[in-house]
């Protein structure tokens, strides 16, 4: 994990060092290790890094990373969890290494497959590669987006960092708002891909990848999609039960997520997700799987659990059940205990961390805090189980939902006089998504708005600009794209599963987990958002054969501990999310409402939007 960025004058002048230090240097927390630079002979091109060591602690590691072969250099942030297979298949074709990173495994297959190379990846990346011969910068991101990558292109420039804050740390690039991010993220609480709050900076959207050379960029060219991936699913022929299937591909899963050079520890709370990964991992290290590949020894497991104050004592803490489990499974154990005034204390280093605005995030830095301070540069996070195994209800709500407001809503301008009548009575009593419940929840579209959106669509201009609205909304379109995208995902569920996965895991858990964990130089590994699980998975959820939360139970060898199967499920961000609420409540609206106006505020006063 680290920070990356590169700048490309392919019409200007030679690159300006001390802007492509700044922005590295502005990524110090993500990558604490080591620091490079590179420059092609002519200066057009530069390439800088932050490393954040995870395989290969040497020097051979650092980055800038050169091919003497074929001149090609490459900056690269996350891990590719198949590089071991990988590099053995390159190196029985003959190629030769100098060192034991998946960095150099990219460079390697770059120069055999150029740009289809994407196509044998399996991990989270973001990488940026100068190709010496074709004079053009290829970029790319994974599939699922896990790892960040933003783009700014002037016409003469070309720009490219890990990170929002640090491309405008540069000091190259005037910002300007961008009318999708802002009204996206007070629809969402995040700023929904590719949109920034910049006019003309862009994130890569995950599972693309991007050409630039003296012509200036190209479009992004997709490799991967979730909706059309469970399209193809559709029709796939099905071998074994789910239950069978998600055992034997979460334990793969788990097994690649544990290469590592340094300890892995786990991110453990008292809930089927997290706890099932803290047992596999448990299992591969009994197994040595994963730790010993090149004669290293087996590290003592960690497992970190955050608890409370306000919940000592109390049946909402998740700290003595997480307990039973870290002994159960044979895990050192430690425990962060956090309250309110840990929340204010730390609230202005939060924002400033968060490289975009979001609602959520807050409990992740304080759990990624308590990771660092057991010594841990990486952690296991059991985020993306709800989304693949249908663990919101909106799994339930939404597919029940629409075929009964659809004859209504089909009914030409009657959703929306409902909601002119109703909304100025419903808002002072629940809340105001009532109102639009025949104007939107007629679709899968907007019916996912109606569940996920922070603020209805014609509330916005109670706030914000009316023009930028305007203009935002028609670039935006939310509920008429997820319609689309969704169209020929013909399992209703399944239509479910890509909106979750696609936008608020996507636009939301991820990036908070990035910028959350980076914050304090930890890497958060995500093995139930792993691309060779999603498609193993993937023709039970589009066949309507899902297997579910309740079949995670069956995937540790030995089983979970009674007191979790009996748990209910509850929110792990609470009561930082009644933190967070109360100080929302100084913009004079109350809830999330509140807390996404207070980080929209703090985001203008620092002059980032």
């Amino acid at each position: 994990m680290c920070g990356l960025t590169a700048i490309f004058s392919y019409r200007g002048a030679p690159v300006d060092r001390a802007e492509l230090l700044r922005i590295r240097e502005h990524m110090t927390p993500r990558g604490p290790d080591g620091a490079g630079i590179w420059f092609s002979e002519s200066g057009h091109v530069g390439l800088a890094h932050r490393r954040l060591a995870i395989l290969d602690l040497s020097e051979k590691g650092a980055q800038p990373m050169l091919d003497p072969g074929t001149g090609n250099c490459i900056v690269f942030n996350g891990e590719i969890y198949n590089y071991p297979a990988l590099r053995a298949d390159l190196e029985a074709a003959g190629h030769t290494f100098q060192s034991h990173t998946d960095t150099e495994v990219l460079l390697k297959l770059y120069a055999v497959y150029g740009q289809e190379m994407v196509h044998k990846l399996r991990g989270m990346y973001a990488f940026a590669l100068w190709d010496a011969r074709a004079k053009g910068l290829f970029l790319a991101r994974d599939h699922f987006g896990i790892k960040p990558l933003y783009y700014h292109d002037d016409d003469q420039t070309f720009r490219v960092a890990s990170t929002v804050k640090a491309l405008l740390a540069g000091g190259g690039i005037q910002a300007q708002p961008e009318p999708a991010g802002h009204v996206g993220f007070y629809l969402w609480g995040c700023v929904p891909e590719p949109y920034t709050l910049h006019r003309n900076l862009f994130a890569l959207p995950a599972g693309h990848s991007l050409w630039v050379d003296q012509c200036g960029p190209r479009t992004p060219h997709k490799y991967f999609d979730i909706a059309e991936e469970l399209e193809k699913a559709a029709t796939t022929k099905v071998v074994c039960p789910a239950a069978e299937a998600l055992k034997h591909a979460l334990r793969d899963a788990v097994r690649h997520h544990l290469i590592a050079d340094v300890p892995v520890g786990v991110f453990l709370s008292s809930g089927l997700d997290s706890t099932t990964v803290a047992a596999l991992a448990a299992e591969e290290r009994l197994s040595h799987g994963g730790f010993e590949e090149r004669g290293r020894g087996v590290p003592p497991l960690q497992a970190i659990t955050l608890g409370f104050a306000e919940y000592d004592n109390t049946l909402a803490d998740e700290v003595p059940l997480a307990r039973k489990v870290a002994a159960h499974y044979g895990y050192t154990h430690h425990v962060g205990r956090i309250d309110r005034t840990d929340f204010e204390e730390d609230l202005s280093a939060i924002l400033d961390a968060m490289d975009q605005p979001s609602i959520d995030g807050v409990n992740t830095w304080f759990v990624a805090r308590e990771a660092t301070r057991a010594g841990l540069k990486v952690a296991l996070s059991g985020l993306g189980g709800d989304e693949l195994l249908g663990g919101y209800p909106s799994y339930r709500q939404i597919p029940r939902l629409v075929p009964r407001v659809r004859p209504v809503a089909c009914i030409p301008g009657l959703g929306k006089a409902l909601r002119i009548v109703s909304a100025p009575i419903l808002k002072y009593s629940t809340s105001p998504k009532y109102a639009s419940l025949f104007e939107y929840g007629g679709t899968y579209g907007g019916a996912y708005l109606l569940r996920r959106g922070l603020f209805m669509p014609w509330e916005l201009p109670e706030f914000l600009d009316g023009d930028l609205v305007r203009e935002g909304w028609a670039t935006l379109q939310p509920v008429l794209r997820l319609d689309e995208w969704t169209a020929r995902v013909k399992s209703p569920y399944a239509k479910v599963v890509a909106m979750e996965m696609g936008y608020y895991m996507r636009n939301m858990l991820l990036r908070d987990s990035d910028w959350a964990g980076m914050a304090h130089s930890l890497e958060i590994r995500v093995p139930l958002v792993d691309i060779a699980l999603f498609r193993a998975m993937a023709p039970y959820v589009a066949q309507e054969n899902p297997p579910g939360k309740p079949s995670l139970v069956k995937v540790p060898k030995r089983g979970l501990p009674q007191e979790v199967l009996n748990r209910p499920k509850t929110g792990f961000s609470i009561p930082v999310r009644e933190w967070a609420e109360a100080q929302g409540q100084t913009t004079g609206q109350r809830g999330l409402r509140g807390w996404a106006k207070y980080v929209a505020f703090d985001y203008k006063e620092g002059e980032c939007a």
